[in-house]
């Protein structure tokens, strides 16, 4: 059993809690939030048995686990980093994005107590009281750069992902950054923007909302995700996150072409194209 710091108690750090609870990998769990609802939340549930600040936190820990948003991480990493010098502590993040904290900490001489991990799961919730018990059974997490890692530390973050049920993938940064742009980041941004057209509408046709389905349910869904959280997402990882928003605006005129001309045949060949995502989701 392993002595674990949670570095923000939100959904990842408070499902993370719950799911090592279950499974025994964890014996006593630390948390640092300076939310202080976070920290009575947490507390009245159970996700940690006691909250310390950051310097105490790791002092009693051997796994560190950076669950706060990635424009904190990018601060918190180095300060770990030199908080476990000359120890066998390990450190980790689950953060959206790679590169930019790769950068920062690539000459640390510390680098090698750290591994970069991203569990790929979450729901549009946030907070402590949003923690899912089984949030990451079957999920994918995939973990970059591991060859800049110790060996012993990497074997680490391994064995507690595998705790999670979770199917291990590896990955430099700079390919992690543009896949998750690709089919996670892109998600969360049509879905804000689908929802602020809809929203505008609404100020007019005051049924729109009453008329919506599963569909645009499901669509939306990811549009009550929280801006803290994903603000510091798509700035951190602006590149690719531009290359895709070209993309999918290449594909969304393709479509109003098509409409515009009236050409079925067109938009035919589109949806059919697109059906092909069926080979890949299955």
């Amino acid at each position: 059993m392993t002595n674990i710091c949670i570095i923000g108690m939100g959904l990842i750090g408070g499902s993370l809690s719950k799911s090592l609870r279950a499974n025994g990998f964890s014996g006593k769990i630390t948390g640092v939030d300076k939310n202080p609802q976070h920290r009575i939340i947490s507390m009245y549930s159970g996700l940690a048995d006691e909250f310390l600040p950051l310097e105490e936190a790791v002092a009693a820990s051997d796994l560190i686990l950076l669950c706060s948003p990635v424009d904190a991480n990018k601060v918190l990493l180095p300060l770990i980093l030199d908080l476990i010098a000359g120890t066998d502590k390990v450190v980790a993040d689950m953060g959206s994005t790679k590169a930019e904290l790769a950068q920062i900490v690539k000459n640390h001489p510390g680098r090698g107590r750290y591994v970069a991990a991203h569990p790929m799961a979450g729901t549009e919730f946030s907070g402590p009281a949003a923690a899912v018990v089984n949030l990451f059974q079957n999920k994918v997490a995939i973990i970059c750069d591991h060859s800049l890692s110790d060996e012993d530390a990497h074997q680490q973050v391994l064995a507690f992902l595998q705790s999670l049920g979770m199917r291990i993938q590896y990955m430099n940064s700079a390919d992690h950054d543009v896949h998750v742009a690709y089919v996670s980041h892109i998600s969360h941004i049509t879905s804000f923007a689908l929802a602020l057209s809809v929203l505008d509408k609404e100020k007019n046709e005051k049924n729109i909302l009453s008329l919506a389905a599963g569909g645009f349910e499901s669509t939306v869904r990811l549009a009550k995700s929280n801006a803290e959280t994903w603000t510091p997402i798509f700035l951190g990882n602006a590149g690719p996150v531009i290359e895709v928003l070209d993309t999918y605006i290449e594909k969304m005129m393709a479509f109003r072409q098509s409409i515009v001309q009236q050409d079925a045949g067109g938009l035919h060949s589109l949806m059919h194209k697109a059906n092909e995502i069926n080979k890949i989701l299955k």
